[in-house]
Order: structure tokens, then C-alpha cells, then sequence
């Protein structure tokens, strides 16, 4: 059961990323507003690009970095070496950054992903990424729990 006693401010943003979607009449803005998304992304260092960081399952180089934030909230910074992976990277940091290990494990990813249809859109490669990316956080979030 989530803990609703701190909300995560990031669920406000992952539905400001629906609604852009709803609001974008086309797959070719989306996707220029999910690479836009990746633009904001905090660069990882050198040293954080390492194979320890590193997502499996993915095509492109993926790397995901976690730590605690203020008040038990995960706090996820990630990198790609691939404009829309970026940007489907910053999607899930709104989803998953700032929530409690155990929020993170209570999130229905597959739920919340499919409200933006990129399973339709993606390629399978990406796709397969996506998930590959998901089950990472909640990896993270399972050992820090």
C-alpha cells in the first residue's frame, strides 16, 4: 500500500506529461516533446557512466544513478547516448523521483505508461528499453527498501 502521507510532487509532473501528450495532436510532436523532456536531464559524470551503472536490456547505453533524497524519497538522475531514450528517461524520473522505495514498488508502471501509448509508437527494441529501465528502478528501490 503507497504511503500517501508525503506525496511525491513528481506524480504532478508525470500528469503534466499526459496532458501534454493528450494536448499534442500528433506522434511527431510527441516526439519532439519527449526529446525536448530528455533536454533537462542532469549530465552524469564520467565516473557515473560505469558498467555498475549501467541498464541491461537496453540498445542504446543507458545509465541510471540512485540515491536518497529529503525524507526517504529516491532521488534518480539517468543518461542515454540516444535523444527519445533521454527523453523516455525523464518521463520515468517524473514518475519514480522523490517517492519512497515503497511507493516505487507500488507504482503500476505499465499502467501509467500505457496512458501515453508508447508501446504503440515505440519500436519493440525501445520498447523491451522501456521496460528493461522500469524493472532497473524497481530494482533500486527494492534494495533500498
Amino acid at each position: 500500500m503507497p504511503d500517501n502521507r508525503n506525496p511525491a510532487p513528481t506524480a504532478a509532473a508525470f500528469e503534466e506529461v499526459q496532458e501534454a501528450f493528450e494536448l499534442l495532436p500528433d506522434w511527431e510532436e510527441r516526439y519532439r516533446y519527449v526529446i525536448d523532456l530528455g533536454r533537462s536531464l542532469e549530465p552524469l559524470t564520467a565516473e557515473e557512466r560505469s558498467a555498475e551503472n549501467k541498464v541491461d536490456g537496453c540498445v542504446s547505453q543507458v545509465w541510471l544513478v540512485a540515491g536518497r533524497g529529503g525524507e526517504g524519497g529516491m532521488h534518480f538522475r539517468a543518461d542515454s547516448d540516444a535523444h527519445i531514450v533521454r527523453g523516455l528517461l525523464a518521463i520515468l524520473l517524473r514518475l519514480y523521483d522523490g517517492r519512497s522505495p515503497r511507493d516505487i514498488l507500488a507504482v503500476d508502471a505499465c499502467a501509467l505508461l500505457d496512458s501515453l501509448d508508447l508501446e504503440g509508437h515505440l519500436s519493440p527494441s525501445r520498447t523491451n528499453g522501456l521496460f528493461s529501465m522500469v524493472k532497473r528502478i524497481r530494482s533500486l528501490a527494492a534494495e533500498a527498501a
